[in-house]
Order: C-alpha cells, then structure tokens, then sequence
C-alpha cells in the first residue's frame, strides 16, 4: 500500500470514529504537509459526517503549515483557491468550508485571503466578485462565512448586502445559511427580509457544534432576529 493510501486510511478511521473529536490530536503524528492530500481526497468522501469533520481536520492542519512557515500555509490557501477556479478542472466540493475553517484558526491567514471568501457571494459589476452559479457550491461559502463570522466577525461584514441578497436565493439551504450569518452579523438591515421569513418551512441540512442537524429556513431567520433582539413574537 502507497505511503498516500495507508495515511488516507488511518486519518479516514479517525475522522469515521463516532469520538472522533477525542482522536484529533491522533492527527499530530503526521507532519501537516503529508495530511493536505489525504484531506483533500476525504472532503468527497461518501459519507457526509467524514466530509464535515475533514474540513474540522483542515482548519487545525492549516493552522500547523501556518506554526511551521507562512509560506506554507498561503500555498495551501491558494490551492484552495485554484480548485475553486472553473479552469482548474475540478469541482469546489468542500473548499470554501475548508478555506474558512483554516481562517478561524490563524488570523493572519483570516486577514489575507477572507475577501477572497466572500468574493464568490459577490453578485453584481459594481464589485470585483468571483460569483459561483452553482446553488450548492454557494452553500459551501454561506457556510463558510457564517464559521469565520462566529470568530472573526469584522472579517465578513463587509459582505453584508449580499448576504441579504442571499435571503431571497431560490435553493433553500443558501436562504438558511444566509440568514444564520446575518444573525451573527447582528446585521439590522436585514431585519425586514427576516421577518417575512419566519413561516419558510423549507428543511435544510447544516453542520453547526460539530454535528450535522436539521433546521427550516423560518428556524434560522428567528434564530437570527433573536440574537438580534427583534425576536418575533
């Protein structure tokens, strides 16, 4: 067996592990370098919860390229951002997760490269946007902006107005996430939008306290004009 498959394997059994938060330190004994390709290849795994905990995986390997050189963890962030590109040839699938998650753990990183993030929401000319048409490859920023926001909220307001642009995408999912971010924004200016979409039951899948849940478009906009103050009675 490859050195690549036998790594693949052995981080995929821990991530698989239903204590799977106890077993991350396990991830230590591999230099970070050596775990970029095995996590790379886990995020299109075909079980979701792995999906989910390897961009956990990519935020704390970010943070060990980043503790080992700087250079390290920017090339890291921009092939993330090569993978996002169309010309690359491959799909997004997880890297926007992945991108934010390695933000939260290194401010620096946060600061360089948390445009770029947003950039993929961006939908009009009067921005320097990257807008994705793919509904779900922009859950995976709705998402991703909504992780980095919980830590670095100065990073994401600027993305504001297009968040509340958000609120009224046709695929459920962005609508939810939208309002989840916005929620943590505290941002006022999308109260209005929200109240009208409390009675949304669409259902919608998101991963939040490192477990997937269930929610309904309307559970996330209470849930944002709550933490807002502006709680629908």
């Amino acid at each position: 067996m490859s050195r690549f498959r036998r790594v693949k394997q052995e981080v995929r059994e821990i991530l698989a592990d239903p204590d799977w938060k106890a077993r991350l330190p396990e991830l230590e004994q591999w230099d970070p370098g050596k775990l970029v390709a095995p996590l790379f290849s886990l995020r299109l795994d075909r079980d979701e919860n792995v999906r989910w905990r390897t961009v956990v995986a990519f935020g704390l390997t970010g943070r060990r390229l980043a503790d080992a050189g700087m250079e390290k963890a920017r090339v890291l962030m921009r092939t993330f951002m090569w993978h996002m590109n169309e010309e690359s040839g491959n799909l997004g699938w997880g890297i926007p997760e992945a991108m934010a998650e390695v933000m939260v753990h290194q401010e620096t990183l946060a600061r360089e490269f948390s445009s770029i993030l947003a950039s993929y929401i961006y939908c009009d000319e009067a921005c320097d946007g990257n807008y994705l048409d793919h509904p779900d490859l922009r859950r995976g920023v709705f998402w991703g902006l909504g992780r980095l926001a919980q830590v670095r909220p100065e990073l994401v307001s600027h993305a504001e107005r297009f968040l509340v642009a958000a609120l009224d995408d046709g695929d459920a999912c962005n609508r939810g996430l939208s309002a989840w971010v916005l929620g943590i924004l505290g941002a006022g200016t999308a109260v209005s939008r929200l109240k009208r979409m409390v009675d949304d039951t669409a259902v919608f899948t998101v991963f939040r306290n490192d477990r997937l849940e269930e929610s309904t478009v309307g559970d996330m906009a209470r849930e944002a004009l709550q933490a807002m103050g502006n709680a629908e009675k």
